[in-house]
């Protein structure tokens, strides 16, 4: 029972899916491979017989092309073609790694561990160098730290520009080395056997 006040449910209309197909003509494509341009209520009425939707795969096209098969098999199918996109998708991120001017080697080290693995993966590294109250005097020291960061990673990343001050923060921004894939070596070609040519010792 729908309670007062609330306006009753729409039943959810499948988009592009038979009765909700608009095209007037439709390429229809059937099972058996067979393909046929037909009145789209036709090949609707075609589909159902064979226990199946027609559903619009390729509504841009002239005519439109519509495919008999089972909605909830082709709503599968393009829920697993997204995962595997978004799988092969790689978003490239900023990862950000925090120093002070006096940052220990220990300390220094670890957080250059990271940055090695977040380029590895093909992430950006934002090194920051936090001053805090008289350390502002001391920017110097600040700069020499992210140069130096920059150079370790040299074989890793490669630094976007100097050092920059904005506020009380000194930044350095690096992005991952693009790797280029190496050429097989060409395979060096069989050198054809000797002429046996002369004339024969008598």
């Amino acid at each position: 029972m729908i309670p007062r006040g609330y306006p009753p449910r729409r039943p959810r209309v499948r988009e592009n899916v038979n009765e909700a197909i608009r095209a007037r003509e439709v390429r229809a494509v059937f099972p058996d491979g067979s393909v046929e341009i037909m009145q789209t209520s036709q090949a609707i009425r075609k589909a159902q017989e064979l226990g199946l939707d027609l559903i619009l795969i390729a509504p841009t096209a002239e005519p439109p092309v519509a495919k008999a098969m089972d909605y909830g098999q082709w709503q599968y199918e393009n829920k697993k073609k997204q995962h595997e996109a978004k799988r092969k998708q790689h978003v490239i991120l900023v990862k950000e790694l925090k120093f002070r001017p006096n940052t220990d080697d220990h300390d220094y080290d670890f957080k250059k561990n990271h940055a090695i693995r977040f380029l590895k993966e093909g992430n950006r590294v934002k090194a920051v160098v936090q001053f805090r109250g008289r350390e502002i005097a001391h920017t110097d020291l600040g700069r020499k730290l992210l140069i130096r960061f920059a150079e370790d990673l040299a074989a890793y990343g490669v630094a976007e520009g100097q050092p920059r001050m904005e506020g009380r923060n000194a930044h350095v921004l690096l992005s991952p080395v693009k790797t280029q894939t190496p050429h097989p070596p060409a395979k060096d070609k069989p050198k054809p056997p000797p002429a046996q040519g002369g004339a024969a010792s008598q």
